[in-house]
């Protein structure tokens, strides 16, 4: 905010259309100052692509270090205290083997013989594939966090969610500038069940 003092205004903007504008320095500030950890992903870089968001990282691939770089465009978001799904597009998917490395991975990919354009083939089969991994196929990923049993156990996350969704929901997630848009969807009719759960997270 200090390097670029429009900022508040554009969020205030943004607001008014019921749009949360979050910098993307903000992303970046977080992701730099987040303890590191032997499997998390390395030197993310996060670029605009409007409506997509560029995302570049350093990954271990089956024990082979690749660049990774995809623009990602969330298509669709589906959040209640049931399910909190999140589909995703994935283009311009490269990959660059580091070092020299001579894995069955590293071969596949310098040899072009993976079909990235289709990315969402590839994690279909990909090994100890992660529960929060619902669907794949060509460039589009499904994401469910309800999968992941910490999520889902977790009953003030999944209250709060009862709480909130009914009546405010999540309805896309893009790009513009140099900030990620979270557009929002009011729905007034959604308040008597906001309220039931509202009194049960009170009571809980």
């Amino acid at each position: 905010m200090v390097r670029n003092p429009t900022t508040m205004l554009s969020m205030a903007r943004h607001a008014l259309g019921l749009r949360v504008a979050v910098p993307l320095d903000a992303l970046r500030w977080f992701i730099a100052n987040t303890p590191p950890s032997k499997k998390a992903p390395q030197d993310v870089t996060i670029t605009p692509r409007p409506p997509a968001i560029g995302l570049g990282a350093t990954i271990d691939l089956m024990g082979t270090t690749v660049r990774a770089n995809a623009a990602i465009r969330v298509e669709q978001i589906e959040v209640s205290d049931t399910q909190f799904k999140v589909t995703l597009r994935l283009s311009d998917v490269t990959m660059k083997v580091l070092g020299e490395s001579q894995t069955p991975v590293a071969g596949l990919i310098k040899s072009g013989a993976l079909d990235l354009s289709k990315p969402g083939n590839l994690a279909k089969f990909m090994p100890r594939r992660p529960a929060v991994l619902v669907e794949a196929h060509d460039d589009i990923i499904v994401l469910d966090l309800m999968q992941n049993p910490k999520f889902a156990s977790n009953e003030r996350v999944r209250a709060i969610l009862g709480t909130l969704t009914p009546v405010v929901n999540v309805s896309g997630l893009s790009t513009e500038g140099d900030f990620l848009i979270l557009q929002l969807r009011a729905s007034p009719f959604g308040l008597p069940r906001a309220l039931n759960a509202a009194r049960a997270l009170a009571a809980g």
